[in-house]
């Protein structure tokens, strides 16, 4: 009789398993490690439930960043300022509502995020398709990935399978996400935070070869460095007179600059380059270089010289960076609109 019931155990956990590895691509039922049943990421975890769900997200990737290439480096920071947050969850997309305050409203993205328009089309045409299945989150990962390479960048295998959080912390987006006037010390800490070491701090810094950023996060570099009404002495001086151009000592706060300014729309390591030349054009940037310890400085000189290097290392940083603290399995949810929970 034993042997009867632990054989109609053995039946059921194997019926389990099949039925939701179909339901949920990704899900493994196991005797060993976390206990019974544990969800992953994996890249084919759409290819029953929504196969054409990277299909979609392209083709409103491509017009978007065709009418504004300085489109793609800010879906690029968007993935990027959620994962740092509370994981990959897409807690940055959520607007104010009786249970959420914002992160939009945090220091790091007050007036400066952006792309949610875009992340807003994307995901009423995959609601048209496949109701209810690809998660916010993974429309972030999804939408970082293609803009990296529609400015000329690496692609990589995406592993997919988040969910949604139905909460924001306005609090940890304030205190986790490295501001432009970090020291190196300082950034080295944030990445470690989440689980990246300082290869990955040099290789998503480099992101920085597309889009701009605004006057007030580099101005203290220009006129008040070290609180001595002086500017960073790290920066190349016709850099800093260009510079000065755009940004007054008072006002034009809002003015941007690009921070690749030798090819700001294209995907490349000309980034790195220019920090060789003191041409940084954040102190988060520059201090790459120039910074204490000087660990990272051979990854800037390697990455300047060898852009198949860089663009290998920037993917396999993505692929790390999109597995931080990611909701799976049941947890959280998918949201129908990304910008309130359901």
């Amino acid at each position: 009789m034993e042997f009867f019931k632990v054989t109609l155990s053995l039946l059921v956990i194997a019926f389990l398993s099949a039925t939701l590895s179909v339901a949920h691509p990704g899900f493994n039922v196991g005797w060993g490690g976390n206990g019974f049943g544990s969800f992953r990421l994996f890249p084919e975890f759409y290819q029953f439930s929504c196969p054409q769900a990277n299909d979609i997200v392209m083709s409103v990737l491509e017009k978007a960043i065709a009418k504004e290439p300085r489109m793609a480096a800010s879906l690029l920071r968007l993935h990027f300022h959620d994962c740092f947050v509370q994981g990959c969850d897409a807690s940055i997309l959520l607007d104010d509502s009786s249970t959420v305050v914002s992160e939009k409203k945090s220091l790091p993205n007050r007036n400066s995020i952006r792309g949610f328009e875009v992340i807003d089309e994307i995901k009423v045409k995959l609601e048209e398709s496949c109701p209810q299945t690809v998660s916010c989150a993974d429309i972030l990962a999804l939408a970082a990935r293609g803009s990296t390479v529609l400015s000329g960048g690496p692609n990589w295998q995406l592993p997919l399978g988040r969910r949604d959080s139905k909460t924001a912390s306005l609090s940890t987006s304030n205190n986790n996400i490295p501001p432009p006037n970090s020291t190196l010390q300082n950034l080295s800490t944030l990445f470690k935070r989440q689980g990246l070491n300082e290869v990955d701090l040099v290789a998503l810094s480099g992101g920085h070869t597309i889009g701009v950023a605004r006057c007030t996060t580099f101005k203290q570099r220009l006129y008040n460095q070290n609180g001595n009404n002086q500017p960073d002495a790290t920066l190349d001086k016709t850099y800093y007179y260009g510079l000065k151009s755009v940004c007054p000592r008072s006002g034009g706060d809002n003015n941007i600059s690009p921070l690749d300014f030798a090819s700001p729309a294209r995907f490349d390591n000309t980034y790195f380059k220019l920090i060789l030349w003191g041409k940084g054009l954040l102190t988060s940037d520059q201090v790459l270089f120039t910074g204490s310890p000087r660990t990272t400085m051979e990854l800037v000189k390697r990455y300047a010289e060898d852009e198949d290097l860089f663009f290998n290392q920037f993917a396999n940083s993505m692929i790390k960076m999109g597995n931080i603290s990611p909701l799976t399995g049941f947890k959280g949810e998918v949201r129908k609109n990304c910008r309130r929970v359901n």
